[in-house]
């Protein structure tokens, strides 16, 4: 299982805006990927109202993981959208 710690970079955490981003981005990855806090149980990262449950702030520390054989890049790119906080989906996403 490919796996990636990261902190979040928006200041607000993963709700409502960063959390629709994120499940987008996580959604148009193509593999099942999974989010957890660090400290916590897995929830499926393209559902939103599992994303929003985690209650995850910024700077806290996150777990994303799949056990895709292709997961790799995708979680690249979502390991450095949720760092980054960015407001958009990158063209690259």
């Amino acid at each position: 299982m490919a796996e990636r710690r990261v902190n979040i970079g928006w200041t607000e955490g993963l709700h409502a805006r960063p959390a629709s981003i994120f499940v987008r981005a996580a959604t148009a990855a193509g593999v099942p990927i999974t989010i957890a806090k660090a400290d916590g149980a897995p929830v499926n990262a393209a559902s939103m109202l599992a994303v929003l449950g985690l209650g995850a702030q910024g700077g806290d520390e996150v777990v994303l993981a799949s056990a895709a054989d292709d997961a790799e890049a995708a979680l690249d790119r979502l390991a450095k959208l949720v760092t980054e906080g960015l407001e958009e989906l990158p063209e690259t996403v």
